[in-house]
């Protein structure tokens, strides 16, 4: 029986990059600056506005990113996966995934191995 497909390593750095220019996009609509501040256009101060507002937008994207990899999780562990591959998928250990996820995996939702019914003599 062939093992869970993965994903190419690849795709997470594109999709790291992608997730990068969509943040810095996200952050320049949300705080109405059209031009990013630079070392020549700029004091301090608003270098440190625009990077204080960029760590307020972040930790929301944070808080909303673990909500849906909750619920993604929670969806694996529904169709049958166990905390392998969903660790897998976050590059964690089972371990992390377990501590992640506690109680994710129960034995009504995944069951790896059928056990044999035992025979009366």
């Amino acid at each position: 029986m062939p093992g869970p497909p993965s994903l190419p390593r690849a795709a997470g750095a594109e999709t790291a990059a992608l997730v990068t220019q969509v943040m810095d996009e996200l952050n320049r609509l949300l705080t109405q600056d059209a031009a990013h501040p630079t070392a020549e256009t700029c004091d301090e101060t608003d270098a440190r506005r625009h990077a204080l507002v960029r760590l307020r937008v972040l930790a929301g994207v944070k808080q909303a990113v673990r909500r849906l990899e909750d619920q993604a999780a929670s969806t694996a562990a529904a169709h049958g996966a166990g905390y392998p591959e969903i660790g897998q998928a976050v590059s964690m250990s089972r371990q992390g995934a377990r501590r992640r996820w506690p109680g994710l995996i129960t034995n009504g939702t995944h069951r790896p191995y059928p056990h044999p019914t035992p025979r009366s003599s």
